[in-house]
């Protein structure tokens, strides 16, 4: 970490210490640099002193810079703070991502190209099914090893420069904005304490320059506290994920196919645990780059990926209080989405009430309305549990292991979009959303259970009370074959199964009690049901674990590599159209595992295109 000290003393505002969160800047990232400051009276302070709001009649003054020079330095796709020198032809020739192009020696290039071929590969497969033949773009580089291609980049990277898509135009933002120090030209790009890198900034570095100003005289006081970044790196850009379509018409399974009716109105729904900031450390995720490991990086990436599948409804896990109110809420906001929010309870949690995290729901205002909000506390469950069948003696133990602070958010919708076909089209379509985040400890298979099987409790209630269609999302730390999948998918538990050994308060006796009548099935088994042959359909199957039918992951670390996150919904009232498609673990491998520069969560995306089918009754 880059840390300058100014020398300046007195009874007045000083700069004791510039340092920046991160030294290398992303493209689209906002940089905000920590400014310690020492007050005239001798109090120490690191808020924003801005001239609009002074400290003892001094403010500071700031200003960025950018290098500015003929030399134009491209980015390696692979090890994004290294210089490129090869740039991959049939990359271009196929109009891949520019920057997916870029590789910084032979040796990345070769190690990269078990990966790199797979964006060869699809953009094959989506010539092929524009009509465009094969031959015609890769032909003459054939597919067999990482010999496809190889130019070297020229030294002064001009002609790179030119074909890559920058504009590098020297088009100043500020008329008085340049600066020459030690036979550099700095070129002034803001006068804020936070900047944003563009494009233009890409492979230069930026110079951060503060300096106190007085406030009457509008004389500057000592001299400017600098600090530099590393070169400007572009953003990754993962290739999109695409939907999948499906066939779901034997999703039913044993439910009665003749009871329903036309289908009408599609929608799409996302799941995503996004990683909360305060478990994104470096210790638990050594192998992530630091840069990428910022949340200054990864909300960004998170909003882009997350905007990018124009989902219906999002349904978000691990989302701080502080980021939903100061980002998330607002950011989606602009793109046409409602928010819902529940925090974590914090009878465990001793941390800070603005970095406890939560469960976020959101909902486009275009194509749904709020009708109702249920907030599931386990800990107010787990109150009302002991005080029912726990001896007192043992209530206090058997509260340490059902307190757990997790939470479950259920939002109660009203779809705005048309109801051809059906019988009754002034009826409310209504929609019943659960999103939730189950107890992590592997050692409480019991709690884990009893939270599940209390949601689902919970939801047949509503389920009674109104022939409303369900959706089941979020992370159940509960893998495929786990009793709390089971009972999530099939409806009961296997009385047998050895995670029921582990109940030493009891709370799951007597077995036969758990059960549920939701028709409950998970949405990405339906990949296991699809027919037809293809590239994307191969692929797809590939990345199920046939004997669960459910994803090989959802969650991929180095420790951890396995299935915990699903949608499922109620197969009486609405069936499968698409589903986004899975990622391949050999590809997130080269990273090591998540997060990574390209994916900012730990966990993937889940994402489902549903159809609304009505049953004249449940």
């Amino acid at each position: 970490m880059i840390q300058v000290k100014s020398a300046h003393g007195g009874r007045m505002l000083t700069v004791l210490r510039v340092h920046l969160p991160s030294e290398i800047p992303i493209v689209g990232c906002e940089i905000t640099p920590y400014v310690l400051l020492r007050r005239p009276d001798g109090g120490v302070l690191a808020d924003d002193v801005s001239e609009a709001a002074p400290v003892d009649g001094y403010f500071l003054r700031y200003k960025w810079y950018r290098i500015q020079s003929d030399r134009r330095a491209s980015v390696c796709s692979v090890h994004p703070t290294e210089q490129a020198t090869l740039q991959c032809l049939g990359c271009l020739k196929s109009k891949i991502p520019v920057a997916k192009s870029y590789h910084c020696s032979a040796k990345c290039f070769s190690d990269a190209w078990q990966h790199h071929r797979v964006l060869h590969e699809r953009a094959i497969s989506a010539l092929n099914e524009n009509g465009t033949e094969e031959e015609e773009l890769f032909g003459k580089f054939g597919s067999g090893g990482s010999g496809i291609m190889s130019a070297a980049l020229s030294g002064s990277m001009s002609n790179l420069t030119q074909g890559s898509g920058f504009n590098n135009g020297p088009t100043p933002v500020y008329s008085t904005g340049t600066e020459k120090s030690s036979g550099e030209t700095w070129f002034e790009v803001g006068r804020s304490r936070t900047y944003t890198a563009t494009a233009e900034d890409i492979g230069r570095v930026l110079k951060f320059e503060c300096i106190v100003v007085d406030g009457e005289t509008r004389a500057t006081v000592g001299a400017p506290t600098s600090v530099m970044t590393s070169r400007v790196i572009p953003a990754p850009t993962p290739t999109p994920r695409r939907l999948i379509p499906v066939n779901a018409t034997d999703a039913m399974g044993h439910f009665d196919l003749d009871s329903r009716t036309s289908s009408f109105g599609s929608f799409t729904v996302l799941s995503y645990n996004i990683l909360a900031e305060t478990y994104a450390t470096s210790d638990a995720y050594s192998y992530c780059p630091t840069w990428a490991l910022s949340w200054a990086y990864r909300r960004q990436n998170l909003l882009r990926e997350i905007i990018g599948y124009h989902a219906d409804i999002i349904c978000l896990q691990e989302v701080q209080n502080n980021h939903f109110e100061e980002f998330f809420a607002p950011e989606l906001d602009k793109h046409g989405y409602q928010a819902l929010y529940k925090k974590r309870t914090t009878e465990v949690y001793t941390g800070s009430p603005e970095t406890i995290d939560g469960c976020a729901t959101f909902f486009r205002r275009d194509r749904f309305s709020h009708v109702k909000k249920y907030e599931v506390e386990f800990n107010k469950a787990a109150q009302s549990l002991t005080d029912a069948i726990i001896p007192a003696a043992q209530k206090k133990l058997a509260l340490t292991r059902l307190i757990k602070d997790n939470i479950a958010l259920i939002a109660v919708l009203e779809a705005k979009f048309g109801n051809t076909g059906i019988e009754n089209p002034s009826k409310r379509q209504l929609l019943c959303v659960a999103n939730t985040h189950i107890n992590i400890h592997h050692d409480l298979k019991d709690v884990k259970l009893w939270q599940v099987h209390t949601l689902l409790k919970g939801l047949e209630k509503i389920a009674v009370s109104a022939d409303i269609p369900m959706l089941v999302c979020g992370d159940f730390n509960s893998t495929p074959g786990s009793t709390s999948h089971g009972l999530l998918a099939m409806g009961k538990v296997d009385q047998l199964h050895p995670d029921l050994a582990v109940d030493p308060l009891g709370i799951l006796r007597p077995l036969s009690k758990l059960t549920h009548q939701l028709p409950l099935v998970s949405a990405y088994s339906s990949l296991a049901r699809m027919v037809g042959v293809g590239y994307d359909l191969d692929h797809q199957r590939r990345r199920m674990d046939p004997s669960t039918n459910e994803p090989l992951f959802t969650n991929c670390t180095r420790d951890f590599t396995g299935t915990i996150d699903y949608i499922f919904y109620t197969a009486d009232s609405l069936t499968v159209e698409s589903v986004l498609e899975l990622l391949d673990e050999d590809s997130l491998r080269k990273d090591t595992a998540l997060p990574s520069p390209e994916w900012s969560s730990d966990h993937i995306a889940l994402l489902a295109e549903f159809r609304c089918t009505p049953r004249l009754r449940r």
